[in-house]
């Protein structure tokens, strides 16, 4: 198959409910299957776990691979970690003893939680643990406990109940009888996520695997539903979400309640009662239930122990069917009591989150087991401080938290809540006036995000970073800060050590600072320079001017303001007097941006500097060469020492190319440099001085700070809009808004000494071309990459995954649409072009969304909503809002407006949209934005213009906006009434950025086993990757979207040995967990669904096949449509299996299909239309159709001999068929004149038309799933 670089990391069995351990042992080992003689590489396995949107790449060295810590013990650490997993035995109240997998870095505070989890003691929560009658402490780790080991006894002893685990007990009570109910997914609460394939599975493969072996001949039903049909019109919505026909939910209890006799009084208490419940069974019958220290009396509940894992970050759905309204106490005493940081065991109080953050990071980390523990606890309290950011956040706007400087007008207020620090994504006090103003103030904090992400990614010891959360929701942007300890009782001005609160006019540096944030400069690419500050004294920095160094009371040294942290983007920054080069200027560059934050992204600084590289070691390589050749010592061109221009620069190197006479010269001499540079590096003198001069010559080329290495960095201060403009502070989040932050406005911004001159203006012209690569290299191979399908995006956060894998901003979309329209490839590129228009329609809507969102009040929200979803995708001309009743209005504003949320003064200007302005505004902002003229002017005439559908624009709009909208299906074309009602939108959910920490020993492992998987090392590439997988859980738990990478490739890995029953209980753990943690219609998920009908086909489920494949298609349809290069594939499987099953008809419907879609995207020469080819006649065979068969065979051939020659092996497969198919059609037509000729006395020898076999089905399926077989090593 295509390398598939949307496809994201992935996480854990869904159905599993322990720590890793568990999830290696068994059948999981390699050993478990004799390997073949055979195997198979995939291309959409390696491509997996490349980046994740916005996430950096470890950090390496410019253009120098640099080992990775703790990389070399790999090898030995596996063993170690593989040696010290043992069992124990539990011994509960009234059940049999069972065995139970532990790993020694595990807490005992974790077996609790397994047990809790598991069916036959979940009924206990309050309880210890006993090994030879000591209690264990259940914070104690199991390494620690003496006496613990292989075989140990562990006793379950019941303890007294006090309130507080009372109340856990409720708790748990009530998640076991919710557990079948869906209704907390579709809220998006406690991490709770969608999964639908159980539908399709009819439960666990594996089981229906046994029951169904040998019946692959059975009669099974094929047809799909019309809509799944190649060429139908209709996209129905409520497919999305099925229900199993017989699903009931399953309610036990009516009412669990607090009864209204608490709390117990005194002479009660004595007796040990803790409080009283009121329940209502199923039947009607009321019951009383005391909880004492000794237990629950008259206790009626009946359990359903279905384990819900949570996902580390929440995942929403956009789409939810109607529900009743539920009676759940404690659900309602969660909304209403204060829970703020709400944990099992320091119920009430707060988490101080800034020092969670910190002391984790702080950890231990020489060995891996340390490693482990700390990479665990790093992305536990992430994943906890953004939850609880995302909670507090939601509040705020809500208005249900008082701000802390109440007085102040609501956009500048500030919130602290839960030990959180909240502030609004609006320009307070003009710091952003210059910049942008609000425009400004809404991009900084996710530059600043950006900023911390890259910081914590290099994780360098003894430097901190603020525990940070963007948050998108109702319209604003609030950012969530940890704070530093002692910073608000500070003005600014005494607590920054290091960097500037007045955007350069006072600017101080620390050594301490210096020294920590050198060792992130060469990873980072971030230059150690001098600016001068207001007494013209040289201050050195190692980030840009607003990056300010705080020492908390804690003693930490804390960074903050990290919005500049790489370089700016030139081509959105007009500077005058600069000139860019000129790719820069034929674009159309420099464009004036509505903001003057735009900063180059991370991805591009590395591909940059890596093709500088690239470029110096062939200058290298040229010069020695021209050395070697002339012996004399005449200078070389790029002896001068200029910097190259513009015509010269590494977008565009001729030389090395036209010196290179052969291959193996140019790459014997590129080896030749790497040693000169590295005897140069190493400084012993034994490089002759000539060498030197080539190696300082090509330095000077590249823009190498280093006259001795290749050494590119870039300094993030040059260009700073204070450099040539008068400028007011820049500030994001916390430090903004505190005491004495707010200083006059500097005359000249950033300036730097007269000495520096020379290397300022080497680093503008790197800035010059940097821009000028995004734009001649990055944007066109992108479209190359497009072009040859090396990526398929299928959707807009797909296509946004490839653009930011590249470094090319969203803002240069437009560009990147205009280069698709130019391409010669341009009917290859369709889908590319409908994804990016989709894209670019959805994205100007969203702001104009945002800001239309703003003037809303809550009682208004779902009219609004529905009445700017009407104008945006309805047909109906004239939507009419329904305001909400007078009385629910403000009619003014409330003076002492103090909890009152930021709005508009008008509540009700959104109501006066109409869809012609709306849609003019939307072709405006595309205009303005990205540079791109759309020429519709309508819904309808976008649709018609572009091809692109409705229901995948609805799509689009409520993933970016948090929109959930009833399931149902939506009249979008009538032109009588409204598609949208005010019942139709249930829901705004918050759109969360956060950083994503790494399990990067994990992540080391698993790209070993991927490579010796490639190498043809299949065992030890399934142990890597079952090691992979342990260690992954061990960080993660047992939901992320990194394990699914791991379940995928041992399903695939488990196919190629032959354990097909491995193999689907790989993939459909796989397929649940992409579900549940990147959505049920992600485009990663259609393909988990692929890989899973497939291995479904081979373990002859053929009905479970078909459903899956019809599923996969149903999503496809729905995400993009018809229309795109995936589906040709989808439709290849679907027209093979209903081949196999002899729906001949069915399966030519799919097949042709398949055709015209491959035709279309990789041209009528393409081997995969060959193929195509290929299929199509074997069905025409099949029905006796001699004729088609012949002709899509001939076609089939003729590609195969030109392509590959006549004596290719495929070419004469192609041929041998052609002369079979002959065959048959003349013993057909001389059995069809015999009967002309004599009539029913004809002697007829019977025709043999053989169904395919089931073998030779799974051949071709393996074909065109790009499975080759290539002998083992």
């Amino acid at each position: 198959m295509v390398i598939k670089t949307d496809e994201l990391p992935a996480a854990a069995p869904a159905d599993s409910t322990r720590e890793p351990s568990s999830q290696a042992g068994g059948k999981g080992r390699p050993g478990a299957a004799e390997l073949p003689s055979v195997m198979l590489l995939n291309g959409d396995c390696p491509e997996g776990l490349k980046k994740e949107a916005g996430a950096p790449e470890p950090p390496r060295e410019n253009g120098l691979d640099e080992a990775e810590p703790g990389e070399e013990t790999t090898g030995q650490e596996v063993i170690v970690i593989q040696d010290t997993g043992f069992s124990v035995k539990i011994l509960a109240p009234g059940i049999e003893p069972f065995s139970l997998q532990v790993s020694p870095q595990e807490m005992v505070q974790e077996i609790h939680q397994v047990l809790m989890d598991r069916e036959d003691t979940c009924h206990r929560t309050c309880f210890s643990l006993h090994l030879d009658g000591n209690m264990l402490d259940h914070f104690s780790e199991l390494r620690s406990v003496e006496g613990l080991q292989e075989g140990s006894v562990l006793r379950v002893v019941e303890e007294p109940y006090t309130v507080r685990e009372a109340r856990i007990h409720v708790r748990h009570v009530r998640d076991l009888l919710k557990s079948l109910d869906p209704s907390d997914a579709f809220n998006g609460v406690d991490c709770n996520s969608l999964s639908f394939l159980s539908v399709f599975t009819d439960g666990d493969l594996g089981d229906s695997g046994k029951r169904k072996k040998g019946l692959e001949m059975d009669p099974i039903d094929c047809t799909p539903p019309e809509y799944i049909l190649p060429g139908s019109r209709e996209r129905p919505l409520c497919p999305l979400q099925p229900q199993n026909r017989d699903w009931k939910p399953l309610q036990c209890l009516k009412v669990l309640t607090m009864s209204g006799w608490n709390p117990p009084p005194g002479n009660r208490k004595m007796h040990g009662d803790l409080m009283y419940l009121f329940v209502i069974t199923a039947e009607d019958r009321q019951v009383s239930i005391t909880a004492s220290t000794r237990g629950f009396y008259l206790n009626q509940v009946q359990r359903h122990p279905f384990e819900r894992i949570a996902t580390p970050f929440q995942v929403y759905s956009w789409t939810a069917p109607q529900a009743e309204h539920a009676m759940d106490c404690v659900r309602a005493e969660d909304a209403y009591t204060s829970r703020l940081g709400y944990e099992e065991h320091i119920p009430g109080q707060t988490r101080d989150w800034n020092e969670e953050l910190q002391t984790t990071r702080e950890l231990p980390r020489k060995n891996l087991p340390e490693r482990l523990l700390r990479e665990r606890a790093i992305f536990k309290v992430h994943s906890d401080f953004t939850a609880a950011a995302t909670r507090g956040a939601m509040a705020v706007i809500d208005g249900n938290v008082m701000a802390i400087n109440p007085s102040e007008e609501t956009k500048m207020q500030m919130f602290i809540w839960n030990n959180i620090f909240f502030s609004l994504g609006f320009d307070v006090r003009d710091h952003y006036k210059d910049f942008g103003g609000d425009v400004a103030a809404y991009v900084a904090p996710t530059n600043d995000l950006n900023g911390v992400r890259t910081y914590n990614a290099v994780d360098v010891e003894g430097l901190y970073t603020l525990g940070t959360v963007v948050v998108d929701y109702r319209g604003y942007r609030v950012t969530a800060q940890s704070i530093i300890p002692g910073i608000l009782e500070r003005d600014q001005e005494q607590s920054v050590i290091y960097g500037s609160i007045d955007f350069g006019k006072t600017v101080v540096s620390h050594p301490r600072y210096l020294e920590l944030l050198e060792r992130t400069s060469r990873p980072l690419k971030i230059l150690r320079h001098r600016v001068l500050n207001d007494r013209d004294e040289e201050v050195e920095l190692c980030s840009s001017v607003e990056c300010k160094g705080i020492i908390g009371n804690d003693g930490r040294h804390y960074i903050l303001d990290l919005l500049r942290t790489f370089p700016p983007d030139l081509n959105f920054l007009p500077v005058p007097g600069e000139v860019l080069p000129e790719e820069c200027t034929r674009a159309g560059f420099p464009r004036a941006h509505r903001h003057k934050l735009c900063c180059l992204r991370q991805e591009l600084v590395d591909a940059f500097v890596e093709h500088r590289y690239l470029l110096f070691m062939k200058l290298a390589a040229l010069q020695l060469m021209q050395q070697k050749a002339s012996k004399t010592e005449n200078p070389t061109s790029l002896e001068n020492g200029s910097p190259p221009s513009s015509e010269s620069k590494p977008e565009d190197p001729p030389a090395p190319e036209a010196g290179s006479k052969e291959e193996g010269s140019s790459a014997s001499g590129l080896a030749k440099v790497k040693e000169l540079a590295e005897t140069i590096a190493s400084d012993d003198g034994t490089a002759d001085p000539r060498s030197r001069e080539v190696i300082r010559n090509a330095c000077k080329a590249v823009g190498s700070i280093s006259s001795t290495a290749f050494d590119v960095r870039f300094n993030p201060d040059i260009f700073s809009p204070g450099e040539w403009t008068s400028r007011a502070p820049v500030l994001v989040g916390l430090s903004a808004h505190l005491p004495g932050s707010c200083l006059c406005p500097p005359p000249t911004g950033v300036r730097f000494p007269e000495s520096c001159q020379e290397e300022v203006r080497d680093q503008k012209q790197l800035l010059k071309d940097a821009a000028a690569f995004l734009l001649s290299c990055q944007i066109p191979g992108l479209v190359k990459d497009c072009a040859d399908h090396a990526v398929l995006p299928m959707d807009g956060a797909t296509l946004a995954e490839v653009m930011r894998q590249r470094g090319i901003n969203m803002r240069y979309l437009g560009k990147v649409l205009d280069l698709v329209l130019r391409s010669p490839a341009r009917e290859q590129l369709d889908h590319i072009y409908k994804i990016g228009i989709g894209e670019l329609i959805t994205r100007s809507a969203k702001h104009i969304f945002k800001t239309y969102l703003q003037g809303v009040e809550l009682s208004g929200l779902s009219a609004a909503i529905s009445h700017f979803l009407n104008c945006f995708l309805s047909s109906y001309p004239n939507p009419v809002a329904h305001l909400p009743a007078d009385e629910l209005v403000s009619k003014k504003r409330n003076r002492r407006r103090r909890n009152r949320p930021p709005g508009a003064a008008d509540n009700t200007a959104w109501a006066v949209m109409t869809p012609q302005e709306l849609w003019k505004n939307i072709c405006q902002e595309a205009k303005n934005y990205f540079d791109f003229s759309l020429e519709c002017e309508t819904v309808d005439q976008a649709v018609e213009i572009y091809g692109l559908q409705k229901i995948t624009l609805l799509r689009e709009i409520s993933l970016k906006t948090g929109i959930q909208i009833l399931l149902k299906e939506y009249s979008f074309d009538s032109r009588h009434k409204p598609a949208f009602t005010e019942e139709d939108v249930l829901n705004i959910f918050p759109v969360v950025k956060h950083v994503n920490p790494k399990a990067s020993d994990a992540f080391h492992f698993f790209q070993s086993g991927q490579a010796k998987v490639q190498q043809g090392f299949l065992k030890e590439g399934c142990e890597l990757i079952n090691e992979a997988l342990n260690l992954f859980n061990n960080v993660y738990g047992a939901m992320h979207v990194e394990i699914c990478a791991c379940l995928r490739l041992l399903a695939r890995l488990h196919y190629i040995m032959g354990d097909y029953a491995e193999a689907l209980s790989n993939q459909q753990k796989a397929v649940l967990m992409s579900e549940r943690v990147l959505g049920i219609e992600h485009p990663s998920t259609i393909q988990e669904y692929m890989h899973l009908a497939l291995y479904c086909f081979a373990s002859s489920q053929l009905s479970t096949a078909l459903s899956l494949l019809y599923r996969a298609r149903y999503l496809t349809l729905l995400v993009f449509g018809e229309d795109h290069p995936e589906m040709a594939l989808l439709d290849n499987n679907i027209g093979l299996v209903l081949h196999g099953v002899m729906e001949y008809d069915l399966s030519l419907r799919f097949l042709e299909n398949a055709l015209a879609v491959s035709t279309k995207y990789h041209g009528p020469k393409s081997l995969k239309v060959a193929l195509s080819h290929h299929l199509v006649a074997r069905v025409y065979e099949s029905k006796a159709e001699f004729r088609s068969a012949l002709q899509h065979e001939k076609e089939g051939y003729t590609i195969y001999k030109t392509q590959l020659g006549e004596d290719h092996e495929k070419t004469k497969e192609s041929s041998e068929y052609l002369k079979c198919l002959t065959q048959q059609a003349v013993a057909l037509q001389r059995t069809m004149n015999e009967i002309y000729r004599n009539g029913s006395s004809a002697n007829i020898p019977p025709l043999k038309f053989t169904a395919p076999s089931m073998a030779s089905v799974l051949e071709q399926l393996n074909v065109i799933n790009g499975i080759l077989f290539i002998p083992l090593r």
